[in-house]
């Protein structure tokens, strides 16, 4: 039996145009992700194409991965002009700053110096007072000063925290004024009062013989004390005393007076064995009854001898006359 000769070599692949080596490689340096996809279709060993892959990888991220280009000292300039400029319109100038009136003087001062400024003050009112305590001014006016250490200056006028600020700077304070109080309630004038900032408000009886009580909300106001119209300097070490009465009760004429006052005590009436003194009393009295000459009683008259006593005598009194006929003791 004959047997057919094996043939010597085995027959090779066909490899494609797009399997060339030289335009895997060229690929991978120009177009990385199109080499790589080229080289996994290639015949190449596992090995290659792994490492084909990492280097065509590297060279394709590697603009990403590096430091951003340096910018010229040209395209720099302009960007620092651009920084710069809007600076001086964060920060108030001083031909017009910030606005501060009404603040506290010294957060006003911290505000200032914490936006560039110096910051000076001076008593706004007439008098020329310094400011020792800065925590206990207001600030009524500001302005710009001269230049301090080369920085812009402001300059405040002040008056106290419990002032009212002058029209203008240097005028005299506007102090508030004593309202009228007398004739409303308690509780109403207190309320009248309020806006002033008194340190207290104390209520006092108008009559010595009438103790408050603890709630005098619905009594009057008979007299006050500052007196209406007076200029309210320091309300804060200020307080207004208000003298009341009770509901439905007349203020007296002045304070201190009594509600009940002790009863009059009479005259007393002359001594029956003073005889001479009566009758020269009585002589004494010729125009009509009353006089010198009191009675206390009929009993009196009988033992002065002077029953019946009549309207026109001397010691004739209405509490002798029961009838009321103009004849007493008869």
């Amino acid at each position: 039996m004959t047997y057919p000769a094996p043939h010597p070599y085995p027959q090779a692949p066909v490899r494609r145009w797009w399997q060339h080596p030289a335009l895997i490689i060229s690929l991978l340096v120009v177009i990385p992700p199109a080499g790589i996809a080229l080289a996994w279709l290639s015949p190449w060993s596992q090995v290659k194409k792994v490492v084909a892959t990492v280097l065509a990888g590297l060279w394709f991220l590697t603009p990403f991965l590096g430091d951003p280009p340096k910018k010229t000292e040209a395209d720099a300039k302009p960007k620092a002009a651009a920084v710069q400029s809007p600076a001086p319109a964060s920060a108030p100038s001083p031909a017009a700053p910030a606005g501060y009136i009404g603040q506290n003087l010294k957060q006003a001062k911290t505000a200032a110096y914490a936006a560039g400024y110096n910051a000076i003050s001076h008593d706004a009112g007439p008098d020329d007072a310094g400011q020792l305590d800065e925590d206990n001014w207001k600030i009524c006016f500001q302005s710009a000063a001269a230049e301090s250490a080369g920085k812009p200056t402001l300059d405040f006028g002040v008056v106290r925290n419990e002032w009212p600020c002058p029209a203008k700077d240097g005028e005299p304070i506007p102090y508030p004024k004593m309202p009228k109080v007398v004739g409303l309630t308690f509780a109403k004038a207190s309320e009248t009062l309020k806006p002033i900032g008194l340190k207290a408000i104390e209520p006092q009886s108008a009559y010595t013989d009438v103790t408050l009580p603890a709630v005098v909300d619905d009594w009057s106001v008979c007299f006050q004390f500052p007196a209406e119209g007076r200029e309210i300097q320091n309300p804060k070490t200020s307080s207004a005393r208000l003298t009341l009465v009770a509901p439905a009760t007349a203020c007296p004429a002045a304070e201190g007076g009594k509600l009940h006052p002790d009863p009059t005590t009479p005259p007393r009436p002359p001594s029956n064995d003073d005889d001479s003194g009566t009758s020269a009393s009585a002589g004494s009295s010729t125009g009509g009854g009353g006089g010198s000459v009191y009675y206390k009683n009929c009993t009196a008259v009988r033992a002065a001898g002077a029953a019946p006593i009549r309207r026109s005598d001397p010691g004739y009194g209405r509490h002798l006359d029961r009838d009321g006929d103009g004849v007493a003791c008869e």
